[in-house]
């Protein structure tokens, strides 16, 4: 299973999905009528739903200078009412992106240095079997080499534990606590590995720098001089998702029933994973960022240094930068993206460097790696299959 699923526990990938509404995660929703049933984006988009048993899915593709926005099955289970198109969901481990930006500027503004260690900004709070903040350098956190063990290893131990904490208030210190009674995994820099409490830290520093909120950050530094006008940072304590929107299942094993999770407390994700947007959002996100938009030039080149990740996807070859993934396309040539997923939704995404870009959303998470690959490989064709 992916590293990047947010918050999958290590109890593997059926952990992943669930319904009060008694509909069995094997069963499809009907697709939804479309005026592009022609185009290929579109039969992939249905794919997912009749042969893969999403409730819904939704797409942002960029393509030849123009943007086109999908739908396919149903946004409602229980009224099978339709998807509104770009409509808002949980983006999980995206906001690792948006995170690392914020950073990235800070380094850019003199304020943080990439190559200082976590003790300088967090004194005292990365301590305990074998995890030493002291030995630790930011850059490390921000591209997952620290060896931090991840808290959702802890919290989130049981499928079950994706429905029965989905209402649960985890406070960013709470999270790294519970990381902390783990051992860690390596020595710092030996190796790649994905853990969310690399970014909760990473959140904390900026903290720690602004003496302000990293919501209010991110809001700041990269939502509203990009204007993205669905994605926003939910306040504390906010479980609801405003607005005509898709409702987000889980369920807990492969063929159980999809649970209702729309509503759920996102702060297990903090810096990790709390952001709301929208495909669209996303996808402006990643091509302004790509086009240079976001970071200096030196924070750009910092970013997009990587190294090998194995696992970050069960299929494909893929690198890590500092809070973005490199990915090669099968048709050739590279894609760079992050993805995300949460209680009720997953997203797939990558842009190019010559103008192609995909977003792809489901409305809840996979119960087996067949569901997990068929949203990768969509977000692959979608890009080879719109090669200028």
């Amino acid at each position: 299973m992916t590293r990047r699923t947010f918050p999958v526990a290590a109890a593997a990938v059926a952990l992943l999905t669930a319904t009060a509404l008694g509909v069995p995660a094997a069963s499809a929703a009907p697709a939804n009528p479309d005026t592009h049933r022609s185009d290929a984006v579109q039969q992939r988009l249905d794919r997912l739903v009749a042969e893969h048993g999403f409730p819904g899915a939704l797409a942002s593709v960029r393509a030849d200078g123009r943007v086109r926005d999908y739908t396919a099955g149903v946004g409602d289970l229980r009224t099978g009412a339709g998807i509104p198109r770009d409509a808002r969901v949980r983006i999980g481990s995206n906001t690792k992106t948006f995170t690392a930006v914020a950073v990235l500027q800070l380094v850019g503004e003199g304020r943080v240095d990439l190559d200082a260690t976590v003790e300088r900004y967090l004194p005292g709070v990365v301590r305990g079997n074998g995890n030493d903040g002291r030995r630790i350098t930011v850059r490390q956190l921000l591209q997952q080499t620290s060896g931090l063990p991840d808290y959702d290893d802890v919290l989130f131990t049981q499928p079950q534990d994706l429905v029965d904490r989905a209402h649960a208030y985890l406070d960013p210190h709470r999270l790294v606590a519970a990381a902390l009674t783990r051992s860690r995994s390596f020595p710092p820099g030996d190796r790649w590995e994905y853990s969310n409490t690399n970014y909760v830290l990473a959140g904390l520093i900026v903290e720690r720098v602004t003496e302000r909120p990293i919501g209010e950050e991110i809001t700041r530094r990269v939502i509203e001089p990009l204007r993205l006008h669905d994605t926003y940072w939910p306040h504390a304590g906010e479980q609801d998702l405003p607005g005509r929107l898709p409702r987000g299942y889980v369920a807990v094993a492969p063929g159980a029933p999809w649970v209702d999770v729309t509503r759920m407390d996102p702060s297990l994700g903090w810096a990790a994973g709390q952001l709301v947007s929208t495909p669209g959002d996303l996808r402006t996100f990643f091509e302004s960022l790509l086009a240079g938009k976001l970071l200096k030039p030196a924070q750009q080149a910092a970013m997009t240094r990587t190294v090998a990740a194995p696992g970050f996807e069960p299929s494909g070859v893929w690198e890590y930068g500092l809070g973005i993934a490199r990915h090669r396309l099968p048709c050739g040539g590279d894609a760079w993206g992050h993805g995300g997923d949460i209680q009720g939704f997953e997203t797939r995404n990558l842009s190019t460097t010559d103008g192609r870009s995909a977003v792809v959303a489901v409305t809840a998470l996979p119960t087996g790696l067949d569901m997990l690959e068929a949203v990768t490989s969509t977000v692959d064709a979608a890009l080879c299959g719109t090669r200028r």
